[in-house]
């Protein structure tokens, strides 16, 4: 690396948790207490009922809710509940929850076989209770090509934002990017909308003025009290279905469940040709699941001695996660804590955002002796939880960590001045797999998202980081950049950032393409493994077996816009909306003629 300023490898070393904790620090949710929710302990050994909702989170939430409205509904959501859980809640703990490997941990981690550390959430509200909160809706062009009635999904976005969207406030940070996106061109100002337009625009939040969190579990608020059942800590083993006999196809009518203390439970279909079972479980919960139940590749299902339900060997294909590349910035000047607020929407097919803050750790309080300091909690990227890129695994010792983490904690406040100006990729294009590493449903499966394995996505990127370099130099800019940070300097501060498990480069300043592949991370917004036309047709129904649907962002083939979960929760809304009324209408067609 070409930089040895003592400066920029301070920040090399410490910068990183300062991303990630701006990009998903959950703030204070409302205190909710739902009479339908209780914990699985307290579920019956067998139940019955019109809809089985596999996942409460940001799908599975306002789908039992509208389903509620009119018909019996069960929703099993394996984690717990968000309202008082000061992970959760807590800005200031976020850091904690990140290096909490803890089977009872709102977040859990997992590592692509990319070799990109990444998270998934277990907790009701989904990944709506860990991300960075902001709120965008997919453009016009997306639902229309999806195949959504337009007017009708319009109705579902605004349903879900009269509860968890709000307008943010942007501060001197956040505004400097909008106006040295302006100035390099992103055109035109498209000041504050939820709307997916190119341009520059200010996103929505689901953060409130007073900085609280609201997630897809605070749209439960619109269930039937009497019209659905809430279970929390139920961990779905496995789907059952009715297959042979005079059946041309399998049919789904419960499934398996089990309780925090290991008690198996039972969950049927109530008796009617339209009563359900829906998987929200995620990009990686509802493929893994379908396998577990017999249901994907035929040979890698006999490979774990799983009864084949159903050959589908598109389970699990299309995987995909929209990589992210970032930039760190340090600064002369203050800055406001932000999370992102501002997109640049380019035509050539990348976002453009970004993060500030200083106050992104623990904070350190007061020793009782000498001048030391106690160490901050740098996340799910500290040296104490090991992802250490620059050093090689096996010399990640206990004392190595110590030494790395002591170092961290006596570095001066204003090391920490900054942000991040990321850029996230339109698509993506490249697509991987996910495949059972064992038949425990708790754990992650293998995944393999194969970042940058197709050409458009690298150009991309490159693109996208040529522009940043532009905002960074632009006269808007220019309070909270040093002059004497030249581009290439900022490049390998940032490549010495432990944000993967990949190694670098010598290169990774000089060539932008190796920047991209070197440095790739995630943005939470990965997708596939049960897609439309593939897993699933227009409905959403699983191809080859009956009442059986998945509705969640693994039916996706692209990610919605600069961030899905606006299109996530009005999904969930969208399809309960259609399933009621194509119901209520059916039923009082046969009424009629009865």
């Amino acid at each position: 690396m070409a930089s040895d300023q003592p400066f920029a490898r301070a920040l090399a070393a410490i910068c990183v948790g300062f991303f990630v904790i701006l990009c998903c620090s959950p703030q204070a949710a409302r205190a909710v207490d739902y009479t339908f929710a209780r914990d699985a302990t307290r579920a019956p050994a067998v139940s019955y009922y019109d809809y089985i909702i596999v996942g409460g989170g940001t799908a599975g939430c306002p789908l039992a809710a509208t389903l509620s409205q009119r018909f019996r509904v069960l929703l099993l959501e394996r984690g717990g509940s968000p309202y008082g859980d000061q992970r959760v809640e807590n800005m200031t703990h976020f850091t904690a929850t990140l290096a909490d490997t803890s089977p009872g941990s709102p977040a859990q981690r997992f590592v692509s076989e990319d070799g990109v550390i990444n998270s998934r959430p277990r907790v009701l509200g989904g990944g709506s209770c860990i991300n960075a909160g902001f709120y965008t809706r997919a453009s016009d062009e997306y639902v229309m090509d999806v195949g959504w009635d337009l007017e009708a999904a319009k109705a579902a976005y605004r349903w879900v934002e009269d509860v968890v969207a709000f307008h943010p406030e942007l501060g001197p940070w956040q505004g400097a990017l909008q106006r040295g996106l302006m100035e390099v061109g992103v055109a035109p100002d498209n000041g504050f909308t939820f709307d997916h337009i190119d341009g520059t625009k200010v996103g929505g939040s689901i953060f409130d003025d007073e900085g609280r969190r609201h997630t897809a579990a605070d749209l439960l608020r619109y269930a039937r009290p009497e019209g659905i059942d809430l279970l929390l800590r139920a961990r779905v083993a496995k789907i059952l279905f009715n297959v042979g006999g005079r059946r041309a196809r399998p049919v789904a009518h419960g499934v398996v469940f089990h309780d925090s203390r290991g008690r198996m439970h039972k969950a049927y279909l109530n008796t009617g040709r339209r009563n359900e079972i829906i998987l929200s479980a995620g990009a990686l919960g509802s493929p893994q699941l379908l396998m577990l139940s017999g249901v994907g590749p035929a040979d890698h299902l006999r490979s774990f001695n799983i009864t084949l339900v159903l050959n589908q060997s598109a389970v699990g294909q299309g995987m995909a996660d929209n990589p992210m590349n970032a930039i760190f910035v340090p600064s002369p000047s203050p800055v406001e804590v932000s999370l992102i607020q501002v997109v640049g929407i380019t035509q050539f097919g990348s976002y453009i955002e970004g993060a500030s803050g200083s106050n992104w750790a623990n904070p350190r309080h007061q020793g009782s002796g000498g001048n030391r300091r106690p160490p901050r909690n740098f996340g799910m990227f500290s040296p104490q939880t090991g992802q250490l890129a620059t050093v090689p695994p096996k010399q990640r010792t206990p004392e190595a960590i110590a030494r790395a983490a002591d170092a961290m904690s006596q570095l001066d406040d204003s090391v920490f001045r900054g942000g991040f100006i990321l850029e996230k990729v339109l698509g993506p294009a490249s697509t991987g797999h996910l495949e059972l590493r064992n038949l425990n449903p708790d754990d992650n499966p293998a995944v393999t998202f194969n970042y940058f394995s197709h050409p458009e996505d690298l150009r991309r990127c490159v693109e996208g980081l040529t522009l940043i370099e532009r905002v960074i130099q632009s006269k808007s800019f220019e309070n909270f950049t040093y002059p004497y940070f030249s581009m290439e300097e900022l490049l390998n501060i940032t490549a010495e950032f432990p944000v993967n498990l990949l190694p670098r480069h010598d290169n990774d300043s000089k060539s932008l393409e190796q920047f991209c592949k070197d440095t790739v991370m995630t943005i939470w917004h990965y997708h596939g493994g049960c897609q439309v036309g593939r897993v699933v047709d227009a409905e959403y129904r699983v191809l080859g077996v009956d009442a059986l649907r998945v509705i969640d962002g693994s039916t996706f083939n692209a990610s919605p816009g600069t961030n899905p979960q606006a299109t996530v929760m009005m999904l969930g809304r969208y399809m309960g909306v259609k399933l009621r009324d194509e119901r209520v209408h059916a039923e009082g067609l046969r009424r009629r003629k009865l």
